[in-house]
């Protein structure tokens, strides 16, 4: 008597039948929420380039409202990231190489603007270095005031966009292999030098794309300025600022065009920093 058998074609082709509508279905969710997703992020970016022509955008901002507040946001956004690059860097560094007591608490204090919302940030900033803060009457004592002025720009956007610098900083030093470092003190090398001739070259995509990323946050800021700084055009009233105020008021296409700039400047530190970070794998 001949006893069947099963073919394993014939049960891998019933699999595959069963499994299909399965495949089809995940397809079509993945499908629908990535078009979803694509439209609720893209249209909005998209609607402000076809608003208005793209002539009209770049006459308006030669306006004097929008050349002021790109006036400001230059100088105050890279003011803020040399301050973040000079004392983010070491700390960087100390917590990517370093295994101490403390470490954790640190890097949560350093991370904490990640996700404090930026109008506590404001206040904080006024409550401490206002006239009437915690640090008000000394900075009083010798002549320095500091809120409504250029420098609370600078220091609401340092203190955002801090932690974007820093996380990528960390990450890139603690990529190093531990050898390399304690080699280059082996051969004679200081801390110091070891720092500049090995760690930061070998960190160095990463302190670019983390700097990149820091910059455009700083450019971008908000509600800390807004609180702690003001809005006075000509002296403290950023790009953000100087688009709500024209938002606010009558001038609506100066606002467009304030915020196409802002779009096209964030997308390309978006690409630069990804091109960086991609070139350290």
């Amino acid at each position: 008597m001949t006893k069947s058998v099963s073919s394993p074609l014939g049960s891998s082709d019933f699999s595959r039948r069963r499994i299909r509508p399965t495949n089809i279905a995940v397809a079509a969710i993945t499908g629908i929420a990535a078009t979803a997703l694509v439209g609720f992020i893209g249209l909005p970016l998209v609607a402000i380039f076809l608003r208005v022509p793209i002539s009209t955008l770049l006459a308006q901002l030669h306006s004097p409202v929008a050349l002021d507040a790109l006036r400001i946001s230059m100088k105050t956004s890279f003011i803020a990231l040399a301050f973040i690059v000079a004392a983010g860097t070491p700390v960087a560094y100390l917590l990517g190489t370093k295994r101490f007591r403390g470490r954790m608490l640190l890097t949560t204090l350093l991370e904490l603007p990640l996700v404090l919302p930026p109008a506590v940030a404001g206040i904080g900033l006024f409550v401490a270095f206002g006239r009437m803060g915690l640090l008000g009457p000394s900075l009083k004592s010798l002549g320095i005031e500091l809120p409504f002025t250029w420098v609370a720009v600078v220091m609401a956007q340092a203190f955002v966009a801090m932690p974007f610098y820093v996380r990528q900083a960390i990450a890139g030093f603690g990529s190093i292999d531990a050898r390399l470092l304690g080699v280059s003190r082996t051969l004679g090398a200081t801390s110091g030098r070891t720092f500049f001739r090995v760690a930061a070259p070998l960190a160095g995509q990463s302190l670019s794309a983390g700097a990149a990323l820091a910059w455009a946050r700083a450019l971008g800021e908000f509600g800390a300025t807004t609180l702690f700084a003001g809005s006075l055009q000509g002296r403290t009233q950023t790009l953000p600022l100087a688009i709500y105020s024209q938002f606010s008021g009558t001038n609506f296409n100066v606002a467009l065009a304030m915020s196409a700039l802002l779009v096209a400047v964030s997308a390309g530190v978006l690409v630069t920093t990804k091109l960086l970070l991609r070139s350290r794998v």
